[in-house]
């Protein structure tokens, strides 16, 4: 499976972001490419055209979850969700896509940002949903690790 991380250009400087945890984790099965609205990237176009891509995107509550059959490349918006929707909403090759719409298990353990969807995963948590629904638990693990680790809470060690 490849994943393309298109990311606004506020992301690549946040400490907070997790798509550079896919990144580390997954070495060349990601690719991030930072999101242009008027310059889309050519080659990303190009595989959409192709086929077999898909673009992981929030749907309704009451829209059924979405079926990875025949998808062996997954597009994943990264950045905040207000700048999900407007990239999603400025991009017109996006709306070509399938969309997929993830049904996890259960709640996002995210908590490094204010102000989160419910129902919603962070970039890291998304691919681990994809990876094992693929059956790729073991790169899954090895990323919930990394990820668990980079939102741990730091503590403050008192002076001595």
């Amino acid at each position: 499976m490849k994943f393309t991380l298109l990311t606004h250009s506020k992301e690549f400087e946040k400490p907070s972001n997790t798509g550079r945890l896919a990144l580390e984790i997954l070495g060349d099965a990601v690719e991030q490419i930072r999101w242009d609205r008027i310059n889309p990237p050519a080659r990303l176009l190009e595989e959409i055209e192709s086929g077999g891509v898909a673009l992981i995107y929030p749907g309704t509550a009451d829209e059924p979850g979405g079926d990875l059959t025949g998808i062996d490349h997954v597009i994943l918006i990264d950045g905040t969700w207000h700048e999900v929707r407007r990239i999603h909403q400025r991009s017109p090759y996006l709306q070509k896509v399938r969309r997929i719409c993830l049904k996890p298990a259960g709640k996002s353990r995210y908590n490094l940002r204010k102000n989160q969807k419910e129902s919603g995963l962070c970039t890291a948590e998304c691919i681990m949903e994809i990876l094992r629904s693929t059956g790729n638990s073991e790169d899954a693990e090895r990323l919930q690790e990394r990820f668990l680790a980079f939102i741990r809470p730091v503590r403050n060690v008192p002076d001595r």
